[in-house]
């Protein structure tokens, strides 16, 4: 067994059902729980809190996004009003201001079934386009429940301008196996702000992949917790940070049953002055969840000056009758010897580099399975690099 610990943080968690975590606050759907944050707090510190047009206090929300949905006829898509009981039915709550506003403010919810021992051979793509940059924020709501023993491939592409803010659930019924994809790929005016949850069943398998490219700010708050033993979850990331382009992810892993299965991956590039990413993970350890396996990784690759990289991986851990929990986080330049070793074999010096970003990213673009994106987001990566001719 090897476990691999953070120093212990005072008050963090206790052996209970609840979860007293600086990096987690107790979640609540009542505004009043939500005070306006100052921007000290642990889970604001690394958000440039102007940038966030005052959503983080009381900017109107007001229209909608506009919706298109490509979708198998077996699956079942519907818009209902903000009282259909499917929300909240991952049993999400609101742990930041942000959220809690934007749950009270939909105005309806989007819900996408996968039915009971349905195998789904083509992606559910819902592409989700905003408004203007000047125009009012729009609240969301979807929830995608993938029933008993099915499996699906569901995309969310995120275009065009905006200020944005939603709540996403993934409900997995026991034996479901559901993979998600997140497409931002906004302009570069928009603001998104995204908290995304899902309830993993009895030996279940939840795959999440989440790609960022555009946008001024995208802040997403991606979690996971069981609800029975033998679930699994994959959680990929890549993203890719332009000068003055604030990107933050947050991962929170909550192993709350016994013999569940977690792997955290994320790698991000950041390329001119004042490009910022932030990657906070978090993976707790309940005293029940005995037998589990976890691992979470980040690795950061800094193509020019004046970028800035903060990645910070945490394990809260109450029990160590465990198979395996451990972290790792890198940031860096270019490996020069990978570099000389292709400009020795006739490579051209930014042919190299280009090479190299290549390679950072394939591993996991050659997870995702759905060739159409993987395709769409080696080319992002090629128009990202020529930006600064990389």
């Amino acid at each position: 067994m090897t476990v691999t610990e953070t120093p212990a943080v005072a008050g963090a968690i206790e052996t209970t059902d609840k979860v007293l975590s600086h990096l987690h606050p107790a979640g609540s759907r009542d505004l009043a729980d939500h005070p306006v944050p100052s921007g000290h707090e642990e889970i604001w510190r690394f958000t440039p809190m102007r940038r966030l047009r005052d959503l983080h206090k009381d900017a109107p929300f007001g229209g909608k996004l506009r919706l298109d949905v490509e979708a198998p006829p077996a699956v079942e898509i519907s818009e209902s009003g903000a009282d259909d009981p499917v929300r909240g039915s991952s049993g999400f709550l609101p742990t930041d201001r942000i959220t809690a506003r934007a749950w009270d403010a939909a105005a309806g919810v989007t819900a996408v079934r996968i039915p009971t021992d349905t195998v789904v051979d083509e992606p559910v793509v819902l592409r989700h386009r905003g408004g203007t940059a000047d125009g009012p924020a729009i609240a969301a709501h979807g929830v995608v429940v993938a029933g008993k023993f099915s499996k699906a491939t569901v995309v969310l592409d995120f275009a065009e301008s905006g200020s944005v803010a939603d709540v996403i659930e993934f409900v997995l019924e026991d034996g479901a196996e559901l993979t998600v994809v997140t497409l931002d790929d906004w302009a570069d005016d928009a603001l998104h702000h995204s908290s995304q949850h899902a309830r993993i069943g009895r030996d279940a398998r939840f795959k999440h992949i989440a790609v960022t490219f555009g946008g001024d700010l995208v802040r997403t708050n991606t979690s996971v917790s069981y609800a029975g033993s033998g679930g699994e979850a994959e959680l990929l990331g890549i993203y890719f940070a332009d000068a003055g382009q604030h990107i933050e992810h947050r991962l929170f892993v909550d192993h709350d049953a016994p013999k569940t299965k977690s792997n955290v991956d994320y790698k991000g590039a950041l390329q001119g002055q004042d490009a910022h990413t932030v990657w906070i993970g978090d993976v707790l350890i309940r005293k029940v969840a005995e037998g589990i396996d976890t691992y979470e990784s980040n690795r950061n690759l800094v193509l020019t000056a004046g970028c800035r990289a903060d990645s910070v991986p945490n394990l809260e851990i109450e029990t160590g009758e465990i198979e395996g929990a451990g972290h790792a986080s890198t940031t860096g330049r270019f490996d020069d010897e990978q570099l000389f070793y292709l400009q020795s074999r006739g490579i051209p010096a930014d042919e190299a580099r280009r090479l190299v970003v290549r390679g950072f990213f394939a591993d996991i673009i050659r997870k995702i399975g759905v060739p159409s994106i993987e395709e769409k987001l080696i080319d992002a990566v090629e128009a990202e690099l020529a930006r600064s001719n990389a």
